[in-house]
């Protein structure tokens, strides 16, 4: 496949792309920084800085659209909320007027989302028919999945991936921890009850490989791992896995007064799995914490 990938240097990308190289498939990276393209990912990848470069008659069989600013990158003040926004939305527009100009559509569009779709959860068991809770994320996921939802209209099978916190080395939402916890910073976050949709990596990589190739497909997927845990069981398993204590609890009110509004993300959560993706038969690698968390830590 030529396939069009937007956030391609990013955590997810630096996995996803190398992956989509081994299979054969010839990849277009839209950034803003070209050269880091090609040092990211090397001279096989043709780096794009605007779609508005492409012509009508260029053709790909495929857009992956995982572009978008960090969710925890610092209090979402309204200027910040509207760089989530736009960094999400807007690039998702742009898409998908390139597909509507196109003269030949991409046959599928998978396009970034999150768990965050379903706002704080408490304990209720998490599937893609679950009805949100509405806040912030919800809003935010909501309008850049309608955005995208807008390619049907040119005949294009749309994927939606709701995506949990994604275990892997060198990145994400894991390196942080991981450091604080070496130094004997660690601790549970509120009363550590809220549920974490994790997934490793290398299953986040395969359902998108799926999804691609799978032409039965479409609608919203939660790509998280089939056993989410508690951020009490994730944080003594980190822990213990480094050898290190996990004595500083960060209480709720603190989380509140240092981030605001974004504290909801972490002493908030959902117990999501992935029904759809089970229904399909998808073997995933890690079904366990420990084992996710092992792998990354050993490499």
């Amino acid at each position: 496949m030529k396939i069009l990938i937007t956030g391609g240097t990013g955590f997810i990308g630096q996995t996803l792309c190398p992956t989509l190289l081994e299979s054969g498939h010839a990849l277009t990276v839209l950034s803003r920084a070209p050269e880091k393209v090609t040092t990211t990912l090397g001279n096989q990848v043709t780096p794009l800085n605007t779609l508005q470069e492409l012509a009508d008659s260029d053709h790909f069989d495929a857009i992956i659209n995982l572009a978008g600013a960090p969710i925890f990158g610092g209090r979402w003040t309204h200027q910040r909320k509207l760089i989530l926004r736009h960094s999400r939305i807007d690039i998702t527009q742009e898409l998908v007027a390139f597909i509507a100009r196109s003269y030949t559509k991409p046959a599928v569009f998978l396009s970034g989302s999150a768990v965050g779709f379903y706002g704080d959860q408490g304990n209720k068991l998490v599937d893609e028919t679950t009805s949100s809770h509405n806040e912030f994320g919800h809003q935010l996921c909501a309008e850049w999945e309608k955005e995208a939802e807008r390619a049907t209209i040119h005949g294009v099978r749309v994927c939606l991936l709701r995506t949990g916190l994604v275990i892997g080395k060198n990145g994400g939402f894991l390196q942080p921890m991981i450091l604080a916890f070496k130094l004997g910073l660690g601790g549970r976050l509120g009363n550590g009850m809220q549920w974490m949709p994790w997934i490793h990596i290398d299953d986040h990589v395969s359902i998108c490989l799926t999804l691609l190739n799978n032409s039965n497909l479409a609608g919203k997927f939660n790509l998280t791992a089939p056993n989410p845990a508690t951020n009490k069981a994730f944080t003594h398993t980190l822990a213990g896995l480094l050898n290190r204590p996990a004595l500083l609890p960060a209480p709720t009110w603190v989380l509140r007064l240092i981030l605001g509004e974004m504290s909801e993300l972490l002493i908030g959560g959902q117990q999501a799995i992935p029904r759809r993706m089970l229904d399909t038969g998808f073997q995933f690698k890690f079904h366990e914490l420990e084992a996710a968390l092992r792998n990354v830590l050993e490499h």
